[in-house]
């Protein structure tokens, strides 16, 4: 056998070996991909739907709430009777096959059968980002609308912190338990008159000066997303809304009655009134002096008959008893009456008349 032959039968068998060792790890990873998916796959109940899956595709993303809840050994989480585990209370299978998307590549395809705002909710519910990275819809009106929203919530926020707050720790300061504040823009202009200021109580109004939460509180959605940051932070009796504030002095008028009515420049601008008073029903009470009454308050009293006699710290006093049920005895009573007659003498009072008197009265004359 020349040298050649030889150098070509030692390289077929090692490509032969390389080869085998190729089909050898792809048998290896294809039996360890399929006992994963056997041994290792967990059944969810969504909706009385199940859904058989691999924990390692929430565990890749801890920050979502199913990554969190089987992760750490899945100390918080308990398996039925069944040995399924029950999650996503609330959510629609439907919306959840569409979420598991986001575990496997990423994205989330909103299905036609699924409102946008129902997806957000199930999003916000599993700690799962709902941006433009992470949601295709087709949709794009139901889609902007809620990312309008959560920009809303995230510039009005900006806004509290930086422009509202301080405002309301400066009437919190004052001992108010309120706060009115009208938000203008960087262009208008505010000039009282000292000796004639508006007669609408705007004195006691804040102003801020901001054309850009001027210009977001132009749309109802947002104003509606400010009331629930608002509410969310603790605060009541909210209103937000468009009202006219003065800014400057048109003109004067003379009455002849030399009345001087003063007309200010009215400008539509938007509002936000919030309050922080804890016992607002005990701030309303009215404590009456406490006066003695005439009327009847006491119940024994309203139901006895006859009234009952009351002392002076108003308790009913004790009753007298007459024993009244027989009829009363003449013969004990007679002597009586007797002794207090006045014998012979007309018009006695008490007397008791003689018998032959009685007789003899009548007799027919």
């Amino acid at each position: 056998m020349s040298e050649y032959v030889r150098c070509c039968f030692r390289r077929n068998n090692r490509l032969m070996q390389q080869q085998a060792h190729q089909h050898s790890s792809v048998g290896k990873s294809a039996a360890q991909k399929k006992h994963l998916d056997t041994e290792e796959r967990i059944t969810l109940v969504v909706d009385n739907t199940t859904f058989s899956i691999n924990p390692s595709l929430f565990t890749a993303h801890p920050n979502t709430m199913l990554g969190r809840m089987f992760s750490s050994g899945m100390d918080f989480t308990h398996p039925n009777e069944r040995g399924e585990y029950e999650v996503a209370d609330g959510i629609s299978h439907s919306v959840f096959r569409a979420i598991l998307e986001y575990y496997r590549n990423g994205v989330i395809r909103c299905p036609p059968t699924v409102s946008v705002q129902e997806l957000r909710e199930a999003c916000d519910y599993l700690l799962i980002p709902f941006t433009v990275d992470t949601i295709r819809c087709q949709n794009l009106r139901g889609l902007l609308h809620e990312l309008s929203n959560e920009g809303a919530r995230e510039q009005f926020e900006v806004f509290l912190e930086s422009l509202i707050l301080p405002l309301m720790v400066a009437s919190a300061q004052r001992g108010d338990r309120e706060c009115h504040v009208v938000v203008l823009s960087d262009d208008d202009v505010v000039d009282w008159d000292e000796e004639y200021p508006p007669q609408m109580g705007e004195e006691y109004c804040q102003t801020v000066s901001s054309t850009a939460m001027y210009r977001f509180f132009k749309y109802i959605e947002n104003r509606d997303v400010a009331k629930q940051v608002l509410k969310d932070r603790g605060l009541k009796k909210i209103r937000l809304g468009i009202e006219g504030y003065p800014t400057y002095k048109e003109k004067i008028k003379k009455r002849a009655s030399g009345r001087v009515e003063v007309i200010y420049n009215y400008l539509q601008r938007p509002f936000i009134h919030m309050s922080w008073e804890k016992e607002e029903a005990k701030s309303r009470h009215v404590d009456f002096q406490c006066v003695k009454s005439k009327s009847v308050t006491n119940l024994a009293e309203a139901t006895a008959d006859p009234a009952l006699e009351l002392d002076s710290a108003g308790n009913p006093l004790p009753q007298r008893h007459f024993d009244i049920s027989n009829e009363p005895d003449v013969d004990a009573i007679r002597p009586i009456v007797a002794a207090i007659a006045i014998d012979g003498e007309e018009g006695a009072i008490g007397g008791i008349a003689n018998p032959e008197e009685i007789a003899g009265s009548e007799e027919p004359q």
